[in-house]
């Protein structure tokens, strides 16, 4: 069988290794054996010595293993942030980010290479999308991120390159194999997916009833400003994102996140404050400001200390519960995008 013909082994759950082992005339417990492999990291079958010569040679016939290389790594110097740009099988890249917190070590995966959502601010849909990544590239941000930084990972978010429900069928797939007990066992209390508000599909995930945090990059609370920041925004609307938000909540009783970049003279007056608080009480949602990181192909600029002091006060005031997020690897381009689109112009 060509390298082309081959199937992604990681992407597929012991269920499905089974069955892919009963056609190949083996026992089902190979599946927990090779699951097990897989999720520590080995990169050929050649490793797993459990297996027989001749069934490594099968597997090695029908599969291949993905297995990232570390284009490039930085370390914040400040709070110990780790930035990847992994180097994919197809030679794509797409960016991870490992932060330490007191709660444990939060790694932020990537769903895409590039995006098609356009938000105005942001580095990651600079040059649109590429592809999607597979549920095995996934789990490969998270696995070699712990792997090469020696950083025990305990809680994930869907926050890098890409909009996780654009790929929302892998993206399920994902969460699937990282949960999964015999894999890398994070609970999926422990796993925050982020959107921009691709509501169409609010209603399937709330039927999963997956028990994850849903971040919702809100960024704007009026239709005007929404739409220009963000042109996913157009066609569907805020008060549909709320209705959405609100019905997510009813059906999982788990509290939305609001995630809103202070935009310097867009976003941050009192009066969209004030709007804000109202849209985050319908939906029983947290919000979480974020000071804007600088990006060069951007002008925007992050709000001014006493914009942001007192934008919180107007939210605390009205009753809605918020926190700022702390900002972590400024010192080695932690917003997503940066580093990728470097990369590339170096090969243009």
């Amino acid at each position: 069988m060509t390298e082309a013909e081959k199937t992604d082994i990681k992407s597929l759950l012991p269920d499905e290794l089974e069955e892919t082992l009963k056609a190949l005339g083996e026992p089902k417990f190979r599946a927990k054996q090779i699951f097990t492999w897989l999720n520590r990291g080995a990169v050929s079958f050649e490793e797993m010595t459990n297996l027989s010569k001749p069934l490594r040679a099968k597997l090695d016939d029908a599969f291949y293993i993905t297995a990232p290389r570390v284009a490039r790594r930085q370390v914040s110097q400040i709070d110990g942030t780790v930035k990847y740009l992994w180097e994919l099988r197809d030679g794509n890249a797409v960016e991870t980010v490992v932060m330490s917190y007191r709660h444990g070590n939060t790694v932020c995966i990537s769903t895409q290479v590039g995006c098609r959502q356009g938000c105005a601010f942001c580095a990651s849909t600079i040059g649109g999308l590429v592809r999607n990544l597979t549920p095995g590239e996934m789990l490969d941000e998270v696995l070699f991120s712990q792997l090469d930084s020696g950083m025990p990972i305990s809680n994930i978010v869907l926050m890098g390159i890409g909009e996780p429900l654009d790929n929302f069928e892998n993206v399920q797939k994902f969460l699937k194999l990282v949960n999964h007990p015999d894999g890398m066992n994070i609970g999926m209390r422990h796993i925050s997916l982020s959107t921009c508000g691709l509501i169409e599909k609010f209603d399937e995930l709330a039927a999963l009833d997956l028990q994850l945090t849903l971040s919702v990059s809100l960024h704007a609370p009026d239709d005007e400003t929404r739409s220009r920041l963000m042109p996913a925004n157009r066609g569907r609307g805020v008060d549909a994102l709320i209705d959405a938000c609100e019905r997510y909540f009813e059906k999982t009783g788990r509290r939305i996140s609001f995630e809103y970049a202070m935009i310097d003279g867009v976003n941050d007056t009192p009066a969209e404050a004030k709007l804000l608080a109202k849209r985050a009480k319908k939906a029983h949602a947290h919000v979480n400001l974020i000071p804007l990181n600088h990006v060069e192909e951007r002008q925007f600029g992050p709000s001014k200390p006493e914009a942001l002091r007192t934008f919180i006060k107007i939210l605390e005031d009205e009753g809605v519960n918020v926190t700022v997020r702390r900002k972590l690897g400024g010192d080695v381009e932690a917003s997503c995008g940066q580093l990728r689109r470097k990369a590339a112009q170096k090969t243009e």
